[in-house]
């Protein structure tokens, strides 16, 4: 049913059942109710199913042999019947009785009717009319739920969310520019830094990331466990409570735990705060300030949201462990080659870009820019043309309206915008000229990835390649060594190639790594053996932390050192290695107890936390306990 519909339609469409069911067959009273009506036929009260007339009519002759007259006079004989029952049986109310009973009730659609006592020129109308409109209008089998189809239909598709767009009519170039942009070759295959690999098994894709042989990135996507890969969807939320205490709201984005949103995360201005929040506030061009070191002028959590609010939003964290998810009402949209804010102005040139390009860049920039919503040109944007700036622009402003209109039409917590796979999506943020190819093993999704890749980089399209895994006696991951190096990945104890060891150890406020000499005994000297084993371990410690994505506060424990300068020379190196993450990180320095603190960026679980789960047994601590020692 629509649900514009009033409450009381239901109702009504009941009372209507009800008195279909007590329809006679052959149109006279008292006889056998007929079996074929059941409940939520819509049929009017005054007509009988197809089966029952069709029973009436076959000894009868047809009404074109019939005279007029004759007509007349059975009609005149039916309608007395008809009366003649009502008086016997004036227990039951009948609708033609009263002159308001045949006025519909709000929201009916139906036109008013009576019970078999309606006018003669009525019946003969009806009568007269095609037995394919009386099925059309109350055939067999059409219940509540199929009152309105287009109606419904149209819901569905107004509740659908709007997908990221991954495939699009690719722009010609000419061969100088593809020859810039597609690589190196040597003998003709092509060259580069890195690899991806893409495995599919049992409905879980897994992305490998190789340097040379080296593993050094991996995700894991569950597509029936989408709940916890919810980064970067877009959703309608409704706030559930604030608590100025802890200057956040918790919000209701219809997933298993209610998400948080803190006050550093949301935009305002005085219409926010004075206007009415009942309705979703649009995005405002000022951006979120850290959750951290209000100033005194600026709004409290209660002054900007209140309960049952509703927001737009957006996940800037997956939900990990007990946690919820993590909002931001600042809305981004990402694309290949430049990212849209909109309701802001935001404008930004990746600082991984030389200056004579980000000069370029600035003045293809300025000309595309809607004058309403801020922009970022990515680090992927490099060498390319300005009509390929304009259209990604555009493809992300159509998206943006389909996720406005959808905001406005929606009710309660509903998802606006979802992000695409795994595999596209890292795809679109990281597959450059760098890569000698994305190997992948699955092939419906290695044909999204090709006519994804055809679309926005052309000149990169024969780098992806399909692995059959019909034809081959290994899969992609043993042929390339992945499945090696993910099993070692996931150990406590991580060994330098000098004989030194770290281990690892997660906890629920940090991550602790301690750094041991272990069989490096070393040559000259204590100082010069701690030394160049912490060196190693700052670059095995950098490495670990992207492969195993690790998050969060990350305290590390290396050798104590005397000299000052091999302390330093230490972090610096260390600092150099983290620069090759693409996640945000940040280090404190050496502590007065020596120890190295530092955080990460967590977006979703680890990969230790992905491949695993608690034992039932220790819960997670490891050990077991001595339950007979404990009962003394």
């Amino acid at each position: 049913m629509d649900n514009n519909e009033p409450d009381n339609g239901p109702t009504e469409r009941n009372d209507m059942s009800t008195t279909r069911r007590r329809r006679t067959i052959g149109g006279e009273a008292g006889s056998q109710e007929d079996p074929s009506l059941k409940d939520g036929d819509d049929l009017k009260p005054t007509e009988t199913s197809p089966r029952s007339r069709t029973r009436t009519l076959a000894n009868q002759p047809s009404s074109e042999n019939r005279s007029k007259p004759e007509r007349q006079q059975r009609t005149r004989a039916r309608s007395l019947k008809s009366t003649t029952s009502a008086d016997s049986t004036a227990k039951r109310p009948e609708p033609s009785e009263s002159p308001t009973a045949q006025k519909p009730r709000v929201g009916d659609t139906r036109r008013p009717s009576g019970n078999g006592a309606e006018p003669p020129t009525m019946r003969e109308s009806e009568a007269a009319k095609p037995l394919r409109k009386k099925r059309r209008r109350g055939g067999k089998g059409r219940g509540k739920n199929h009152a309105h189809p287009q109606r419904q239909q149209k819901g569905e598709r107004d509740t659908t969310p709007v997908e990221a767009i991954i495939d699009d009519t690719p722009i010609a170039l000419d061969e100088h520019q593809l020859e810039r942009r597609r690589g190196k070759e040597r003998k003709g295959r092509p060259v580069g830094r890195y690899q991806m690999l893409v495995h599919v098994h049992e409905g879980v894709t897994h992305l490998a990331v190789l340097e040379g042989r080296s593993l050094i990135e991996h995700y894991v996507s569950r597509p029936a466990d989408d709940v916890s890969e919810i980064h970067g969807n877009i959703y309608l939320g409704r706030v559930q409570n604030v608590l100025p205490g802890m200057e956040a709201a918790f919000v209701d984005i219809g997933t298993p735990k209610n998400a948080v949103l803190y006050r550093g995360d949301v935009t305002y201005d005085v219409d926010d705060i004075d206007g009415d929040k009942s309705q979703a506030p649009a995005p405002k061009p000022k951006k979120p300030r850290p959750r951290i070191g209000r100033r005194k002028d600026e709004p409290r959590i209660e002054d900007l949201l209140t309960a049952r609010q509703s927001i737009l939003c957006q996940v800037t964290k997956n939900p990990i462990a007990h946690k919820g998810a993590r909002l931001s009402t600042e809305i981004s949209l990402p694309g290949r080659f430049v990212v849209l804010v909109p309701n802001s102005d935001t404008y930004g040139i990746s600082k991984r870009l030389g200056d004579k390009e980000r000069r370029r860049l600035r003045s293809i920039l300025d000309k595309v820019k809607p004058a309403q919503h801020g922009v970022i040109v990515r680090t992927a944007a490099q060498d390319v043309t300005a009509e390929e700036i304009e259209r990604d622009v555009r493809r992300l402003l159509d998206q943006w309206e389909k996720v406005s209109d959808l905001a406005g039409k929606a009710k309660g917590a509903t998802l606006l915008f979802r992000e695409p796979e795994l595999a596209v999506r890292v795809v679109r943020e990281e597959f450059n000229r760098d890569y000698r190819g994305v190997v992948i093993d699955d092939p419906a999704l290695f044909q999204q990835v090709k006519g994804y890749m055809e679309t926005i980089a052309p000149a990169l399209a024969d780098r992806i390649e399909f692995h059959d895994p019909s034809k081959e006696s290994l899969s992609v991951f043993e042929r390339y060594h992945v499945s090696e190096q993910l099993r070692k990945a996931v150990d406590r104890k991580v060994w330098l190639p000098s004989g030194g060891s770290l281990v690892i150890d997660h906890t629920e406020a940090l991550t602790v790594i301690d750094v041991n000499t272990g069989k490096n005994v070393g040559k000259s000297n204590l100082e010069e053996t701690v030394f160049r084993n912490n060196l190693e371990a700052a670059e095995e410690i950098a490495k670990q932390l992207r492969l195993r994505d690790i998050g969060g506060i990350i305290v590390i424990d290396f050798i104590d050192m005397e000299i000052k300068k091999n302390r330093d020379q230490v972090v610096q190196t260390f600092e150099t290695a983290l620069a090759r993450d693409k996640t945000r990180t940040q280090v404190s320095g050496v502590s007065d107890l020596g120890l190295v603190e530092m955080t990460r960026r967590r977006i979703g679980e680890g990969l230790l936390e992905s491949v695993s789960n608690t034992c039932e047994h220790c819960e997670g601590r490891g050990l077991e306990l001595h339950q007979a020692v404990l009962k003394m």
